[in-house]
């Protein structure tokens, strides 16, 4: 007997109010139930902790306080099964992106995203992944992980209690390969490689793929332009 899963919790934070309209009545029409409206960072932090929603769709530019800094305190009081965060955003390449993608947000859509693929994504990352598209996260992070001032991931972070295997596998994921990828690769199962990232997560306390992503850069261990 398997028990339904409870409808999809989501807040939308941006300043636009037509934008937020937009939204939410695709994901209503879907099933997901918009717990509440914010029109800055602040009201998006206060909103999620009154209501506790799955997920929250962050714009990046609002006033009072900005989606990163709001990303930030967010996924700071959620703890590992918390609340989740997806930025949007107009441009892909840009380093505020980069910088939200670093204060803890589980991936970006381009504010131009059709609805389903709007859907898929939310419940994607309720699930506890990611929403890691692995062309344009990859070139963002090669872009600005070399150029900013250093970020909250790698300096508080050893990677000496990783095995060689677990070291391979997260130099390969760095380059965007998706599991299946790096079990035909690795010649894996993808339940083992499934399980290799599991721990590289635990070991290294990053939330997601994408936090893995970034750190592979900011230590080093994979180079901007490094291939798989």
């Amino acid at each position: 007997m398997t028990t339904e899963q409870p409808p999809l919790r989501a807040v939308i934070a941006d300043d636009q109010a037509l934008v937020r309209t937009g939204f939410k009545m695709i994901l209503a029409a879907d099933g997901i139930d918009v717990t509440a409206e914010a029109a800055d960072g602040a009201e998006a932090v206060a909103a999620v902790r009154r209501t506790r929603p799955d997920v929250v769709l962050m714009d990046i530019r609002m006033p009072e306080m900005d989606g990163i800094e709001a990303t930030r305190r967010i996924v700071g009081d959620a703890g590992p099964d918390g609340t989740r965060v997806i930025i949007l955003t107009t441009y892909d390449l840009d380093h505020y992106v980069y910088a939200a993608l670093t204060a803890g947000a589980s991936g970006f859509l381009l504010k131009d995203v059709t609805p389903e693929h709007l859907v898929y994504a939310l419940r994607l990352v309720r699930t506890g992944d990611a929403l890691l598209a692995p062309t344009i996260t990859r070139r963002l992070i090669e872009r600005f992980a070399h150029h900013e001032e250093p970020q909250t991931l790698a300096p508080h972070r050893d990677l000496s209690g990783l095995t060689p295997r677990e070291l391979e596998v997260l130099r390969l994921l760095a380059t965007g390969l998706s599991n299946a990828e790096l079990a035909s690769r690795l010649f894996l199962s993808p339940t083992t490689v499934k399980s290799h990232v599991g721990r590289i997560l635990s070991k290294l306390d990053l939330r997601d793929r994408v936090q893995a992503v970034v750190f592979a850069y900011e230590t080093g261990l994979i180079a901007p332009g490094g291939g798989a």
